[in-house]
């Protein structure tokens, strides 16, 4: 199917971009490899060049019962099934006009992508597929080293065209450069993915079901010693029904700052923490962002020479959270060699069993020193696994297919709100906003990388009863939580059917009798098996499944959470 293909090359002259078609011409010549179910492109230049993109145009058509999977940016990009009468949504609302864009875009790629805002066009990292009744045309990509691979369906051209990010790379004179390594599979859902990954040479995850405690959703960086020695105590009342207890942020003194720790609020530090969850028999979690350092860290204070700069030559923003952050350079010693350092002191000092790797997609935002945002971002992943060694990952806020194989368990989804319901700020902003809908959405479309790439973390669901206390309704802080008894149910059910990390911020301590026998049915349970799932309106999810030897079928609404499960 990719053997007949057009090819064409955008490359920097001055202050313009000129486009070059064809195989040959006086500034390159390719070399194909066509496989069975591949194609592998080679650029030769003849003379050095600075490319944006190359593109490689195939014919496919598309039937108009077709549904095209769009696989988001990064963890917390939007990511799903559309038609042809579907069109892809970038920046929304007042999130499109500045300054509300200089807010937005950071998080995603809406710097050097072009959503058109057009019906049946649509853009997808890494792979994609089309599903014609039971039946899917997958493509994908083999490796991002050489930059990110982008699929672009014109579902009304009949045609895909798959872009090759490789703005910030030199091509040398005489140097061979791997552009595509593209791969093909048609069959059932499950089919065509264990043969992608196969094909990709992805390993198996080397962990199972994860279940327990993150400390985030209830008191974001409200955290203490004693905050965090109540829940502990309070999740023993399940006994290993639990797995693992995880501190979030709000420990360190500044993000950046991470082995400076705050000592009216933890006076005992942080391995105290650690020993004690392991006397409960719980593996120990750790948040850090370790490419990230807040504007009044010391680290970004004392050392701006590891920061990322602009074309301005000034820090560049990676994270507008704690009030802005900038980004370390993962090519600059010093900063390299600090990283290590804090993973050496979290893992062997303080004894923890994991890290939670948090807004990883600021290290490739920018390409830099001859690499494009694919090759970074595979370099940023591997530098962290070895930083980690044979401890455990959990990423987030990542470009997806550098983190295949590379971490154990994987965040596909936005954050879920604290009220079921998005605010009206939704509108108003980006793919990648805080959002329960969103979340319950990529849970469900992104379900395949389960077991497959790595293991599934869908974010947390709520079992606690509604805290009316909060301070700022507007934003849902201080554990505020607006969810009826019918959305929070829906919410652990999906997370626990299409994913295999499951977690709580809830002090389960203050369970009443109800809510840990659920817990424990939910963390006990993978009975589960997802047949397919499909929007059948505008917000609303049809799922088929199987639980022991039945068939069901659950239909829920994702702005209201009204939901009914029939048998099949």
């Amino acid at each position: 199917m990719l053997s007949e293909y057009n090819f064409a090359m955008e490359y920097k002259l001055g202050d313009s971009t000129v486009k070059f078609e064809g195989k040959s011409c006086d500034l390159y010549e390719i070399e194909e490899n066509v496989r069975p179910h591949g194609l592998e492109i080679t650029i030769i230049p003849k003379t050095s060049f600075a490319p944006v993109s190359a593109y490689v145009d195939f014919d496919f058509s598309y039937a108009l019962s077709d549904k095209v999977y769009v696989n988001g940016y990064q963890s917390w990009s939007t990511s799903r099934e559309y038609t042809a009468d579907d069109v892809q949504p970038g920046l929304m609302g007042l999130g499109k006009f500045a300054p509300v864009k200089n807010y937005c875009r950071i998080f995603g790629d809406y710097d050097f992508q072009d959503y058109s805002g057009k019906k049946g066009e649509f853009h997808s990292y890494s792979y994609t597929y089309v599903k014609r009744g039971e039946k899917l045309y997958l493509f994908g990509s083999l490796s991002e080293r050489s930059g990110f691979t982008v699929f672009r369906h014109y579902m009304a051209n009949d045609r895909i065209s798959v872009q090759k990010d490789v703005e910030g790379v030199i091509f040398e004179a005489g140097q061979p450069y791997v552009l595509h390594s593209l791969y093909w599979q048609e069959g059932s859902y499950n089919d065509v993915f264990d043969k992608y990954f196969e094909a990709a040479h992805i390993p198996k995850p080397r962990f199972g079901r994860m279940k327990g405690y993150t400390s985030w959703y209830n008191y974001y960086g409200g955290i203490t010693e004693e905050i965090l020695s109540r829940d502990l105590e309070g999740l023993s009342v399940i006994g290993d029904k639990a797995d693992i207890f995880q501190i979030d942020d709000g420990y360190q003194t500044a993000v950046g700052d991470w082995l400076t720790v705050k000592e009216k609020k933890f006076p005992r530090g942080m391995k105290y923490l650690a020993d004690k969850i392991h006397s409960y028999g719980y593996k120990a979690g750790l948040w850090l962002a370790p490419f990230n350092a807040q504007k009044s860290s010391k680290v970004a204070k004392e050392h701006p020479d590891w920061l990322i700069k602009n074309a301005e030559g000034k820090p560049e923003k990676g994270s507008i959270a704690w009030g802005g952050a900038y980004t370390l350079d993962l090519y600059h010693p010093e900063a390299k060699e600090y990283i290590r350092e804090v993973f050496r002191c979290v893992f062997d000092d303080w004894g923890f069993d994991m890290v939670k790797l948090d807004f990883l997609y600021s290290e490739c935002h920018t390409p830099r020193n001859g690499k494009s945002r694919g090759t970074i971002m595979t370099e940023a992943m591997e530098f962290l696994r070895e930083c980690a060694g044979d401890k455990i990952i959990l990423g987030c806020g990542v470009p997806l297919f550098p983190a295949f194989g590379t971490v154990d368990f994987c965040r596909i989804s936005s954050d879920v709100g604290k009220s079921f319901k998005d605010p009206f700020y939704v509108k108003h902003s980006n793919q990648e906003i805080i959002s329960t809908k969103s979340a319950m959405n990529n849970t469900i479309f992104r379900r395949h990388l389960d077991g497959r790439a790595f293991i599934n973390d869908p974010d947390v669901f709520y079992l606690r009863a509604n805290d009316l206390s909060g301070k700022d309704k507007l934003f849902l802080r201080s554990g505020y939580l607006q969810f009826t008894d019918e959305q929070k149910q829906l919410l652990a059910k999906i997370n626990s059917m299409c994913a295999n990390v499951l977690f709580v911020s809830d002090n389960v301590g203050g369970y009443g009798a109800e809510q840990r026998r659920a817990l424990e049915k939910l963390f006990g349970e993978e009975t589960k098996t997802v047949l397919d799932a499909s929007y059948v309106g505008k917000d609303r999810i049809s799922v088929t499944y199987i639980e022991g030897t039945d068939l069901y079928k659950l239909d829920f609404n994702t702005v209201t959470g009204e939901n009914k499960t029939v048998k099949a």
